[in-house]
């Protein structure tokens, strides 16, 4: 891969994190619609939602060994393909009986599509020689909230299905621009261990699952942010309904403008350094807006938390693809997978614990898990082994 090629590459992956996050944008406003188009309970769609969510997590036990077979850019390609009408089946499904079927299908595609576009960007950044996985999660906060907002706008103007519809149609045309650009390197089979045992479907390097409970500790209190933060300012802080929800809308909008310097910061001072003064203002932030007296404060406590968790799961990730005798696709698919389980368990947790001790000691504990990352952080260096790919991996 030449330098130019790298350069066009870096814009098809930053394509391919849009369409991405543009896609699940999108699905945000479809959510509550369900309720009406299939008569059932909030209890029904909250264990819809969590089939999407199992759908997403279990995928990527796969996708990792696809990569390691195939290579980055032919699954990406395959995936990147497969979300597009993934949407409308969900929109569309004429009956509970194939909604949830379509729902773990949006999942495990997003989820595939997810594990391969951050394994690509991480051989982008081998060519390159500098970071760009921050920016690149920065491009799929842009397309989510493009998708939400356009996709909100368009379901109040016209109809649900003409959104789905709609949605499909741009992500198609983006995906089908990008694809040609995307480069990558030769997959990297994994040899058998010794004895013809079978490898597991599962990195077994303590070092990969460390990682993992690392981008796990990071992803909880995003989802602590977006799922409770607007309930902790009505109930505990008597703020407005307006203003409840601008915690959420703070700590995301932070989240973006930072991952778009991250990669400027992580070039300059190095992946260890970035992690841990990013943990310690996330954790920061988190305890501000769980001493604050008065709704502003923790508002802004969630604005610097915001800031602080932005570039954490990037380096991580990178960190992980850059995992000796691992193959990227398999080390980033654990990762991920231990991760994104966070989002999946913070809504039920995380109210099920303020429900007994408060949302102050709740965010303040969530600041603790962050100050744990903080002090791992030397686990990361590999992130900045981005001047040559790395060996075929060996078994372990």
């Amino acid at each position: 891969m030449t330098l130019d090629e790298a350069k066009r590459a870096r814009a098809a992956v930053a394509a391919m994190f849009a369409a991405n996050g543009f896609t699940m944008g999108a699905w945000a406003p479809q959510i509550p619609l369900l309720l009406p188009r299939h008569q059932i309970s909030e209890f029904t769609l909250g264990l819809l939602i969590l089939v999407l969510g199992l759908g997403a997590v279990s995928a990527m036990l796969f996708a990792g060994r696809l990569i390691a077979r195939f290579g980055t850019v032919p699954v990406l390609r395959v995936f990147a393909l497969g979300i597009v009408p993934s949407l409308p089946a969900v929109v569309l499904a004429p009956s509970l009986w194939l909604l949830a079927p379509a729902m773990a299908a949006l999942g495990a595609l997003i989820g595939c599509m997810d594990v391969a576009m951050n394994a690509n960007a991480v051989e982008v950044e081998r060519r390159l020689g500098r970071a760009i996985m921050s920016s690149s999660h920065g491009f799929w906060s842009l397309g989510g909230f493009l998708g939400g907002t356009f996709g909100a706008a368009l379901i109040a103007r016209a109809s649900a299905e003409a959104q789905a519809l709609a949605t499909a149609a741009l992500v198609a045309g983006v995906v089908l621009l990008a694809q040609a650009a995307l480069k990558g390197e030769p997959p990297h089979p994994v040899p058998a261990p010794a004895g013809g045992r079978r490898r597991g479907l599962l990195p077994r390097a303590a070092g990969i699952w460390v990682l993992g409970a690392m981008a796990l500790f990071s992803m909880v209190p995003e989802g602590a942010v977006l799922d409770w933060a607007a309930l902790y300012l009505q109930d505990e802080l008597a703020a407005s309904t307006f203003a409840s929800g601008l915690g959420f809308a703070f700590f995301a909008g932070a989240m973006a403008v930072m991952r778009f310097a991250g990669d400027g910061l992580r070039n300059r001072f190095g992946a260890v350094q970035t992690l841990r003064l990013s943990g310690l203002i996330g954790a920061a932030g988190l305890l501000i807006g769980a001493v604050a007296p008065a709704a502003p404060l923790a508002i802004a406590g969630f604005a610097l938390a915001g800031l602080g968790v932005a570039n954490m799961v990037p380096i991580l990730f990178s960190a992980a693809g850059n995992y000796p005798g691992q193959a990227a696709g398999a080390a980033i698919s654990a990762v991920t997978m231990v991760g994104y389980t966070g989002i999946l368990v913070a809504p039920a947790s995380i109210g099920f614990v303020a429900e007994h001790i408060g949302y102050r000691p709740t965010y303040a504990v969530l600041a603790g898990l962050l100050v744990v990352v903080a002090t791992l952080a030397p686990r990361t260096a590999m992130a900045d082994a981005r001047h040559a790919p790395p060996a075929a991996p060996t078994a372990r």
